[in-house]
């Protein structure tokens, strides 16, 4: 009996085979096995000669159509069950490939017994009785015949030996033949009768006789063939075979005497070449025999395929009955198992104990099923439990915006957040899985250094490129937890992007710095101006000696205390950064300005402008963008006259500007010497310089205005389509028409921020 789960359980029943069906079916089969076994045995009996009938070619012709029409029956029974299993294939009905496994296991075993024997047989039969029969057969016959060509041959031969040998003779009486033809005639006769020939004569190109030989011969000499007369014209002999009479032939043409051909004929024995001839008769009539084989061996071969499809349908019929008894538990079996795996736990098989071991087997997956909805159960509560954590943590990790890298003991990454992806160029996808000192090298050199330390919580600070730009981050290493069973400690690594933060904190201490300085250094200049051009005046006239000396030095000091006005202008200029008035402007027109003033000083550098066709309109300070633009070409005509250049090779300076989705891009390239690799950004901070008479703070200027503006300001190396990728290339980014509200956004952003 069935073993219920509870009383909402639902037994699964397989459906009942059709047996009074399937007996109805098989019982033609069954007749046609019979009747097929009768005929084919009757069929080989008449066929090896052991019944009074004759096994002609009607009877040969009669027994192959009877076996054909069996073998067609059996085939479309054979053709009948397979078209069912395939059916029920293709409906996807359950157990319906073991049930073709077994009935092709079945018809296997009985089919390849079958097909080895045939082969067997035929090689034994083809190879083993031909090389007794057969072929001895064709050996003698061939022989035979062999014997009597050569006996011709061999005589064909003696006759062209013996004509060659005549024929010279011939030759050397060409005198006797001019003036004594009788005498001639004699010598020929002497020739002929000494050489054992029966005929010999002189014939001319057309076949007629010129002069005969006399002999004793009881025949007339036959005329010679013409087509063996204009053959022998090259001067070689020509043999003429025997065909219906016993005698041979020769013709050759004599050299001696023009136009004359010597034809001779010898007798062979007729008896051979009567055996000659009976024997190529009997080699024809055996050939035909060998011709007509093929239709007993087709008659055979379908005896025999008859056999073989009456022992494959035995076999496939057994098979069916096997497979129906073995796949009916098993049916139920994998049909409740269909069930199970569309999620429905509440089913169970019938079970009866006839069904011996798979009644065991049913029993077992029927207690199993009540197991796997206890488990079920349990599992669909564990997992409620884990997807509400799980959203929760995804929404706090999503709502952050720092990186969080979440790292195992092994220091492989298993998640990775929104803001981590964005702010550090990665695909949580990839990098999930992988080591995160592969990944991200610098920030795994902090997690090592963070682990190593064995604190809970270590913080430091990285600075390294991500997407082209150098930034700024503050790494902090946590120790989430630590579990034997899961392999030791997991770490979460928080990272945030503190570059503006630490470039605005610095620009903030220089803006005051440079208050500081303008108004503790700019007091006292003036004083110091004033009393080194009174002293030149007052004292200028008075000094004799050492007058040039005394003009040095006052003149020094006056150009040295302008020069530090100048420094000091420019810090307050830096400190006290005007608001910008923002005006609609076409962007192309502070370009063409700021270019043109750097160009017409700068008349051994080549400027290229590509602007567009396209209006580049936006809201700025014509001014303030002007200026930084003039502050960025400027200092790449500077870097060009601080590079080594190839004789030859002048400066150039691009300045190109497209629009670029919503914002605007300025492009600034020179082929001069470039930025450096290392501390790149720094460049951007107040008196950071790399020239030595640079105050340092051209690009900070520039960086505040483009701020101002609500763009950014990145510095990279030259593009390689340009010089090769030498010198440098400042790229601006500032919103086009309909994006200020960028800038005014950024402006409340640094007040907020109390930059």
């Amino acid at each position: 009996m069935a073993v219920h789960a509870d009383t909402n359980t639902i037994p699964f029943f397989a459906r009942p085979p059709e047996l009074d069906r399937r007996r109805l079916l098989a019982l033609p089969g069954i007749v046609t096995i019979f009747a097929a076994l009768i005929t084919a045995a009757i069929s080989f009996a008449i066929l090896i000669g052991v019944t009074p009938v004759t096994p002609s070619e009607t009877t040969t012709l009669l027994l192959i159509v009877i076996n054909g029409a069996f073998v067609l029956l059996l085939s479309a029974l054979i053709g009948r069950e397979i078209h069912r299993i395939y059916m029920s294939r293709r409906r996807g009905k359950a157990a319906s490939r073991l049930h073709v496994r077994i009935v092709a296991m079945f018809a296997l075993v009985a089919a390849i017994p079958a097909i080895l024997v045939a082969v067997v047989a035929s090689i034994s039969l083809n190879v083993g009785l031909d090389r007794w029969f057969e072929i001895r057969t064709k050996t003698i016959i061939n022989s035979s015949l062999s014997i009597a060509e050569a006996y011709v041959v061999e005589n064909a031969r003696n006759l062209q030996g013996t004509t060659l040998s005549m024929a010279n003779f011939l030759n050397q009486a060409r005198a006797v033949y001019s003036l004594d033809r009788n005498g001639f005639r004699d010598l020929m006769t002497q020739e002929t009768v000494g050489r054992a020939l029966a005929h010999a004569a002189l014939i001319k190109d057309d076949g007629s006789f010129v002069m005969l030989a006399e002999t004793r011969s009881n025949f007339d000499m036959p005329p010679p063939p013409i087509e063996a007369v204009h053959q022998a014209s090259d001067g070689k002999p020509v043999l003429i075979e025997p065909r219906t009479r016993n005698i041979v032939g020769a013709i050759l043409k004599l050299r001696e005497i023009p136009d004359t051909y010597l034809y001779t004929i010898r007798l062979v024995d007729p008896e051979v070449i009567k055996a000659r001839q009976i024997v190529r008769a009997n080699v024809d009539d055996y050939r035909d025999l060998e011709g007509s084989r093929i239709s007993t061996q087709i008659a055979f071969a379908l005896l025999y395929l008859g056999l073989v499809l009456i022992i494959v349908l035995s076999a496939i019929w057994t098979a069916i009955a096997v497979a129906d008894r073995l796949v009916g538990p098993i049916r139920q079996l994998i049909g409740a198992a269909d069930e199970v795996a569309t999620g429905n736990l509440d089913v169970s098989v019938p079970v009866r104990a006839a069904d011996g071991d798979m009644a065991s087997l049913g029993n077992t997956f029927n207690k199993m099923l009540l197991e796997l909805k206890s488990q079920r159960n349990e599992l669909l509560s564990a997992k409620d439990v884990i997807d509400e954590r799980r959203r929760f943590s995804e929404a706090v990790l999503s709502g952050v915006t720092a990186g969080v890298i979440g790292v195992d003991a092994e220091g492989t990454i298993t998640i990775v957040n929104r803001s981590a992806e964005t702010m550090l160029a990665i695909s949580g996808d990839v990098a999930v899985g992988e080591k995160l000192s592969v990944v991200l090298p610098h920030i795994g050199t902090v997690f090592e250094m963070g682990r190593n330390t064995q604190r809970r919580v270590y913080r430091e600070q990285v600075t390294f490129f991500r997407n082209r730009l150098e930034r700024t981050f503050n790494v902090q290493v946590t120790v989430e937890q630590e579990d034997v069973s899961f392999g030791g400690n997991s770490y979460v690594v928080t990272v945030d992007d503190i570059t503006d933060l630490v470039q605005a904190q610095r620009s903030t201490a220089w803006a005051d710095v440079a208050r500081r300085i303008a108004h503790e250094i700019k007091n006292p200049l003036t004083p110091i101006q004033l009393s080194a051009e009174r002293i030149r005046r007052r004292y200028g006239k008075v000094i004799t000696e050492d007058r040039e000396v005394f003009d040095q030095c006052t003149d020094t000091i006056i150009r040295q205390v302008e020069d530090i006005g100048r420094m000091v202008d420019e810090f307050s200029a830096f400190a006290r950064m005007p608001k910008p008035d923002m005006q609609t402007i076409d962007l192309r027109t502070p370009l063409r300005e700021a270019s043109f003033l750097v160009e017409v000083s700068r008349a051994d550098i080549a400027f290229e402008r590509d602007f567009g066709d396209e209006p580049l309109e936006g809201t700025f300070d014509t001014r303030l963008l002007t200026q930084a633009f003039g502050n960025v070409i400027k200092n790449a005509a500077e870097a060009i006259e601080g590079a080594e250049r190839i004789p030859g090779q002048h400066g150039v300076i691009r300045v190109r500007a497209r629009r670029d989705g919503a914002m605007i891009r300025v492009d600034v390239m020179d082929n001069g010497k470039g930025l450096p690799r290392d501390n790149r950004q720094r460049l951007l901070e107040p008196y950071m310089t790399t020239r030595e008479k640079g105050t340092g703070l051209g690009l900070a200027i520039v960086k505040k205005i483009v701020e101002d503006h609500g763009g950014t300001l990145e510095l990279h190396d030259a593009p390689d389509d340009f010089h090769e990728g030498r010198g440098a290339m400042i790229s601006i980014f500032v919103p086009s028409s309909g994006n200020a509200g960028v800038a005014e956004s950024k402006q409340e952003e640094q007040v907020a921020n109390g930059v």
